[in-house]
């Protein structure tokens, strides 16, 4: 990713950390600095001016007490890949004298581990485990500015906001889980300054691509549970029928072509699924059995924007089903009905919703999580409506 480098083969450090140095100080005194910050650093000073911390000391750090540190820990999708991070990373951190840092999404650092040396040094910054590093906590920072500009961020030196920062170097990538595009954390190398090596970025991003493969190994092996876990009744059920998890993932299909998910199933809700109208899901097993009614149907859907965003769906032969949703979901729809049956790529919809495609992974996201509330109505790989699914968009004023 250009921008991602903070250095480049052959740059004397030393040097090029005492013009940071003027850099940073110019730029924040309100001066005219020797060279331009590179744009990642000057949109995260710019954030962080506007915040009003004190780049000349330390800002508040409160680690998180040890009890809610473990709690994050548990809950984190991350603990099932943070051993295979440590073999990738930390073997070489002692030798290389750097620390490896894995946080949630919100910036806490959940793990922190590497040479002995440098954590001792760590520990005097505040960048200890439980401790919330975000731009907003702490300044400029590879951590918090990744999470802010949502891409892989690298920082030498200066280019930090706090002064006491200076002598660090960090390279910070986001993980996102593979299955849905939600944001898990962050994994972050961090050392002192001047022993930064270009392929400290290409090292952190093989690890993070290491862990997405791993997260969705474990995707595949909770559906196989869930598929065996449901394998005797579907050896007896004829006709059309989906198995889905907790979250409406399609762990088993027969009779039916469904991509891969459907809204997330509850005992009390009919699930709008295209091609077999709307179905009422049966807990089996650790899933969810859905079959159709009486016969097939296509759905037709009535999005509207009158007032609060609400999607209805008229069954054709009983009560409309109807769900809440907000206006970014909304809009995400309107995109879809416009697209048409030619659907509309994670870039197209980056830039329809934020003004360029540099929002892929959060457009991915976004659908996702609009996934989770009508499943089988929207289909991928071009994003788009589904087959069989007919939306009309009622607009305020009637537009």
């Amino acid at each position: 990713m250009p921008g991602f480098s903070a250095i480049t083969p052959g740059t004397d450090l030393s040097q090029h950390a005492r013009v940071l140095v003027r850099v940073h100080d110019a730029v924040i005194g309100g001066g005219r600095p020797p060279a331009q910050p590179r744009d990642v650093v000057a949109r995260s000073w710019s954030r962080v001016l506007g915040l009003g911390l004190d780049p000349s000391r330390a800002n508040t750090r409160r680690p998180l007490p040890l009890a809610e540190l473990e709690a994050r820990r548990a809950r984190s999708a991350l603990s099932l890949v943070v051993d295979e991070l440590r073999q990738v990373l930390v073997s070489a951190a002692d030798a290389s004298c750097f620390l490896v840092v894995v946080t949630d999404a919100d910036g806490v650092i959940l793990w922190r581990e590497g040479s002995a040396a440098v954590q001792l040094r760590a520990d005097a910054l505040g960048f200890t485990p439980g401790a919330l590093w975000t731009e907003g906590v702490v300044g400029t920072n590879a951590i918090g500015t990744a999470l802010a500009e949502a891409a892989p961020v690298q920082l030498f030196s200066a280019e930090h906001f706090e002064q006491a920062q200076h002598p660090w170097y960090c390279t910070a990538a986001p993980i996102h889980h593979p299955a849905t595009g939600e944001l898990l954390g962050v994994v972050d190398v961090s050392g002192p300054a001047l022993t930064l090596h270009p392929l400290i970025g290409a090292l952190v991003e093989t690890a993070v691509r290491l862990a997405e493969s791993r997260l969705w190994r474990h995707h595949q092996q909770h559906l196989e549970r869930v598929r065996r876990s449901a394998q005797g009744v579907l050896a007896t059920v004829r006709g059309p029928v989906l198995l889905v998890d907790d979250d409406g993932w399609v762990a088993h299909q027969a009779g039916i072509a469904v991509r891969d998910r459907l809204e997330v199933p509850r005992a009390d809700r009919l699930i709008a699924v295209p091609g077999l109208g709307l179905c009422t899901p049966e807990r089996l097993g650790e899933g969810w059995l859905v079959r159709p009614p009486d016969r097939a149907t296509d759905l037709r859907a009535e999005l509207d924007l009158t007032g609060a965003p609400v999607l209805r769906l008229d069954p054709g032969d009983g009560e409309p089903w109807r769900t809440p949703l907000t206006r970014r979901h909304a809009e995400l729809l309107v995109l879809l009905h416009r697209a048409g049956r030619a659907g509309v790529s994670a870039a197209g919809l980056s830039t329809a919703l934020f003004g360029d495609d540099a929002h892929r992974v959060t457009a991915r996201a976004e659908v996702s999580r609009l996934r989770r509330a009508v499943g089988g109505l929207v289909d991928t790989r071009p994003y788009r409506l589904a087959d069989g699914v007919t939306l009309t968009v009622r607009a305020p004023g009637g537009a």
